[in-house]
């Protein structure tokens, strides 16, 4: 799976783009003690596809924040949770400063295997530490407990010195209806499931925790829902988004018709102050906070022209709108478009281009022009037994190579309710796992 996708976050009227930002701890969380006026920063680490990993490791690291070397002989008290379930509790040592545990799925009852020295805490000498559990049949979010007991036999001055970690793993499930829906979770395990294909519904749930001490360290929370581009009952220019029946801004609802050749994916992204938001909403129903988000996803028809495509490498964009809006069997469509400098918006004179229309995967139209004044129109009447989703290229934009895409759905002629979808991915800005990892800090 490609680590690398794209979510476009509109906030406060500006535009931010990000990439690679799935979710709270994905993969990797820390935490800081002090200990002994030392700052020691303890960081987790997990597959991030955790079932599709075989050999599944969780790695503990321990570093001086000020000199950034190991910490030596250090004993964790550690605590993991899965599932809102204690999966173990116990003692690890350390001589270097890092370990390396092997995660079994097991049938058994969860247990440590290992070596023990003298005051009972696991490390490895003869035979790689390891924990067995039931619980590691699937990822989702794994919740951390730790304490700093003692470093070079001296123990902690504090009575209780006790940090959270939550590290999450990719998960993804798989549910049939009319189509195939994928919900992949970038946070926790989804619990429930549905698709009202009558109302044009999606809904599904996971556990969270609405404390303030969980929220205060989420960066985003972030869910994908994927389905064919074929599927075009539930293809739409946008669509509305609820938590907990409460409705999302704009911004927490993103398409992307490009990370994916067959699918199209929904994004949710919800930001620290949006979870803040929806948790003062609750508040204001006077109900209890449940211990799950629900999200809604409904179709929207509205279509506001021009829409907007840029190229993967941001160096161009074309606006697109096209009349008239609903697009039907012979009838003549004129689209209309400007392609511009993706980094400046000025229209580019003399643009050479290829426009394209594909469906079903093929090639249906090709035309090669050039808008001498950066902007101009083609046209083009779809033949009886041409409804359906259909894709609008414009390829080797100026000679670069590059090319930007909309989907649209031609409706059959006899009238049926005009389905427009259209992504535009604005941009491009590749964050490393590594510099992402460093917002999870606490």
């Amino acid at each position: 799976m490609n680590l690398v996708k794209i979510v476009l976050i509109f906030l406060a009227g500006s535009t931010f783009f990000i990439s690679n930002v799935y979710g709270h701890g994905l993969g990797l969380d820390a935490t800081t003690f002090d200990f002994d006026g030392r700052k020691i920063l303890v960081n987790v680490e997990l597959p991030l596809y955790f079932e599709e990993t075989e050999n599944k490791k969780l790695r503990i690291n321990a570093y001086d924040k000020e000199t950034g070397e190991s910490v030596e002989n250090i004993t964790l008290l550690l605590a993991v949770f899965h599932n809102n379930e204690l999966v173990v509790r116990d003692y690890f040592f350390a001589p270097q400063g890092s370990l390396s545990i092997d995660m079994i799925k097991t049938e058994s009852e969860s247990k440590v295997s290992g070596d023990q020295n003298s005051f009972g805490a696991w490390h490895t000498d003869t035979q790689p530490l390891q924990i067995l559990s039931p619980s590691f049949d699937k990822g989702g979010l794994f919740h951390f407990e730790i304490e700093i007991t003692s470093i070079d036999g001296v123990s902690s001055m504090l009575e209780s010195s006790v940090q959270v970690v939550d590290v999450s793993t990719v998960q993804t499930t798989h549910y049939e209806d009319e189509t195939t829906f994928q919900i992949t979770s970038y946070f926790d395990n989804i619990s429930y499931f549905d698709y009202k294909s009558d109302e044009n519904v999606l809904e599904f749930e996971m556990p969270f925790d609405w404390s303030e001490q969980n929220i205060s360290h989420i960066p985003v929370v972030h869910e994908e829902v994927h389905f064919s581009k074929n599927y075009a009952k539930f293809l739409s220019p946008g669509y509305s988004g609820k938590v907990n029946g409460i409705e999302l801004f704009k911004s927490s609802v993103t398409i992307d018709d490009y990370s994916d050749e067959n699918d199209r994916i929904v994004h949710f992204v919800l930001l620290q102050d949006h979870l803040r938001f929806l948790k003062n909403e609750l508040k204001k129903s006077g109900e209890d906070i449940p211990s799950s988000i629900r999200f809604t996803l409904e179709s929207s028809q509205a279509v506001e022209f021009p829409l907007k495509s840029f190229t993967k490498n941001e160096e161009f964009q074309v606006d697109l709108s096209w009349e008239p809006v609903v697009i039907e069997p012979q009838k003549n469509v004129k689209f209309i478009f400007t392609i511009r400098s993706g980094a400046t918006g000025e229209p580019l004179r003399q643009s050479t281009y290829d426009f394209v229309i594909v469906q079903n995967g093929k090639e249906i139209h090709k035309k090669s022009g050039t808008a001498t004044v950066g902007g101009d129109y083609e046209e083009y009447t779809f033949l009886e037994g041409q409804e359906g989703p259909t894709i609008i290229k414009f390829d080797n934009i100026r000679g670069s190579g590059s090319s930007t895409e909309f989907g649209l759905v031609v409706v059959p002629e006899f009238g049926a309710i005009i389905v427009v979808f259209f992504v535009s991915i604005i941009g491009l800005l590749v964050i490393s796992r590594t510099a992402f990892s460093k917002i999870h800090f606490h």
